[in-house]
């Protein structure tokens, strides 16, 4: 322990966090080698490799300082077209306005709940899902992340049902902790740990309807008891894979036949991000259970909701409404945050934004998609929910850090290997779509030219 150091480093750093001004290039520099030298020695040095802004930024690192819109900046003053938005959870892009100085004014008053007064937000802010969730929905629980809203979800459909097992699909991604790693559709990130959730659970491919009903129906005859099918209604980490339209309606159906309850996992679709308001909406479906997070703090704090019928919600209040609950989860400032965010949305509509700027970005890369079949296999989404799907993992690497030297910021997907997503702020303007696609398309010659 060196109590004496990080007195003194603690104080340096918060110093650079109320600094105004934009680093000086000595400082910038010294910004980035502490950045690098912590990552690798005290958080995770993987990782760090991993990162293009490392291994593509060039003479040093890209380490970021501020973010405005649809643009980041790093500490040697060097601009990004945000092509990624935090995985979804930039809907807002970066820092809006509105949603900082509601979370600046709830901070002034009271940033986190007694426990033991009524904290308004939290009531306020379940009010509000009620309002624009499908169907009956009503009662919210909140938390952090979208891995702790699936993590609630398991558990209501366990307490209402009684029964134990669920179906979910092949390459689903619902979180890492221990609950929603036994719903991922990846062996890469489950079989190091063993057995995990206690339940059966079976997968099937995402958007076979005729799997889903058959496992339901051989779970019925052997006596297996499904408390839930969980689906994201559009995979996200998977690649953006839209299932066919009778999909969703013919899982609401069989779900209904059997007694299982439905889980919409609309942490990455919900909030507009495919171009409705909910993934689900494209199909008139109403789930059971609606999980939703990463844009619902509108970039600006962690924050994640799971919303159900008021009867699938009464054993999480009845005898016991201390069954599932979190001391931060629903704190004033998350909640201030995820009101504006809402608020925002739908005053603007950015739902129908999505809608319009994503159907012309996947026509302009199906375009190119086109044009180099050597590289591309597909392009595929729904609204600012879009998929590059190349023909090998290393093709997409290679387009994702040519990208990235031409300061644009797009990602890989967790359960897809050869997949590069775009899933830019729903506020993006034309002008930096469009920018954006340049770009994509020097990037694509460049190494179309090595092949």
């Amino acid at each position: 322990m060196n109590y004496k150091s990080a007195l003194s480093y603690s104080s340096q750093w918060l110093d650079i966090i109320k600094q105004e001004k934009f680093p000086e290039e000595t400082q910038a520099k010294w910004i980035i080698e502490e950045s690098k030298q912590n990552f690798a020695e005290h958080f995770n040095r993987g990782w760090l490799e991993y990162r293009k802004s490392v291994t593509e930024a060039g003479d040093w690192a890209s380490v970021e300082w501020s973010g405005k819109g649809s643009t980041i900046t790093d500490v040697m003053g060097r601009n990004y077209i945000d092509w990624l938005g935090g995985f979804g959870m930039l809907d807002l892009g970066w820092r809006h306005p509105e949603v900082v100085e509601a979370v600046t004014a709830q901070l002034n008053r009271a940033p986190m709940p007694s426990q033991e007064l009524i904290d308004p937000l939290r009531g306020v802010l379940g009010k509000l899902m009620a309002d624009i969730t499908p169907g009956d929905l009503k009662y919210s629980w909140f938390a952090a992340s979208g891995t702790e809203a699936i993590e609630a979800a398991i558990k209501i459909a366990k307490l209402y049902t009684g029964k134990s097992a669920f179906i979910v699909a092949l390459k689903a991604f619902h979180g890492k902790t221990m609950g929603s790693l036994s719903m991922m559709g990846k062996a890469d990130y489950r079989q190091a740990m063993g057995m995990l959730y206690a339940g059966q659970i079976y997968h099937v491919p995402f958007g076979d309807a005729d799997a889903l009903e058959k496992q339901l129906e051989i779970c019925d005859k052997v006596g297996i008891g499904v408390a839930g099918v969980l689906f994201e209604p559009i995979q996200g980490e998977a690649g953006a894979i839209v299932p066919p339209d009778d999909f969703w309606p013919r899982v609401r159906a069989a779900t209904k036949k059997y007694g299982a309850l439905l889980i919409a996992d609309e942490v990455q679709t919900g909030l507009g991000r495919t171009g409705k308001l909910w993934g689900v909406d494209h199909w008139d479906v109403a789930p059971d259970i609606l999980a939703t997070a990463k844009s619902l703090g509108g970039g600006v704090l962690p924050v994640s909701a799971v919303t159900t019928t008021e009867e699938i919600f009464k054993p999480m209040m009845y005898p016991n409404p201390f069954m599932h609950t979190t001391t931060t989860g629903g704190n004033a400032l998350a909640c201030s945050a995820a009101i504006a965010t809402i608020h925002i949305i739908l005053r603007d509509r950015l739902w129908e934004a999505a809608s319009t700027k994503g159907a012309y970005l996947i026509e302009k890369v199906s375009e190119l998609a086109e044009e180099f079949p050597q590289l591309y296999k597909e392009v595929t989404g729904k609204g600012l929910l879009i998929g590059q799907h190349f023909q090998t993992p290393e093709l997409g690497y290679k387009v994702a850090a040519e990208l990235f030297k031409r300061g644009v910021l797009v990602s890989g997907t967790l359960t897809s290997a050869q997949t590069v997503r775009i899933e830019p702020p729903l506020i993006i303007a034309q002008e930096e779509i469009d920018e954006g696609l340049n770009r994509l398309r020097d990037a694509v010659g460049v190494v179309a030219k090595t092949m």
